[in-house]
């Protein structure tokens, strides 16, 4: 029973419907859901290390906990840093060399979220790989905080304080962002913007694009009941949706 109910929870299963067809508490699936989970992020700590790849998509789902605005959300509606309900989105870092889902992260939409995934991903990563994404603007700073050389100012002898030293991207790093631009909810224009290593993406030969995470997006809605739209089946606790996400992690990189 305990299988099938860990198989069911990666078939789009909502919760309830779990607990009515094979007789179970609700509270039991979550706790062999828990312990599931623990045992996924052993899994994962120990087969994703020092991944050799040259390229990261990078990209984010929307949902939400319990609500879809909290009542602390900014006027755009996202929640902010503190608030662990409406907006929470799901972070996602996808390796396309290799079709492995390098780090996931459930939170709001905000620059701490996106360091989050990124210093998750850079722990399993090997190097300084190239980074894609669409154009939210909280990746580059996140990148740089992870990615960085401090560049120190010699003294100049005049008066006056000296300058003080400044974070510098890695030589290394690569980032560029695919734009969509949409008219009446179609898309109408994608845009490449590079903003750091445009040199060395040219040796590369690199592509810039997302699609492949893009795909992994839709394989996550279907896969996961509270990532599905317009259901009944989304989380009431943001640790819930998290422990779903890292379960499934381990299931497409090694058993799927």
């Amino acid at each position: 029973t305990v299988i099938l109910v860990l198989k069911l929870l990666l078939c789009k299963v909502e919760l309830t419907a779990l607990s009515f067809a094979l007789g179970v508490t609700e509270g039991t699936v979550l706790e062999w859901l828990r312990r599931a989970a623990e045992k996924a992020e052993e899994i994962n700590q120990h087969l994703l290390r020092e991944v050799n790849v040259t390229q990261v998509q990078l990209d984010e789902l929307w949902n939400f906990i319990a609500r879809k605005h909290t009542t602390a959300a900014a006027p755009d509606g996202e929640s902010p840093d503190e608030s662990a309900d409406g907006r929470q989105w799901v972070w996602v870092s996808f390796a396309p060399e290799f079709r492995l889902l390098l780090a996931a992260y459930v939170g709001p939409r905000t620059l701490r979220s996106a360091l989050r995934l990124i210093q998750m991903t850079a722990a399993v990563v090997w190097g300084v790989p190239c980074f894609f994404s669409d154009g939210l603007s909280s990746y580059w700073p996140a990148l740089i905080a992870v990615y960085h050389q401090i560049k120190e100012f010699a003294r100049t002898g005049k008066r006056g304080r000296p300058r003080k030293p400044v974070l510098e991207p890695h030589p290394e790093l690569v980032y560029a962002q695919l734009v969509k631009k949409k008219k009446r909810g179609r898309l109408h224009s994608l845009n490449e913007r590079i903003c750091w290593g445009a040199a060395r993406l040219a040796a590369l030969g690199h592509k810039v694009s997302t699609s492949l995470i893009e795909r992994l997006n839709l394989t996550l809605r279907h896969a996961l009941a509270p990532l599905t739209r317009k259901c009944w089946g989304f989380c009431k606790d943001r640790q819930q949706l998290r422990r779903r996400v890292v379960f499934f992690q381990a299931f497409y990189n090694f058993a799927r």
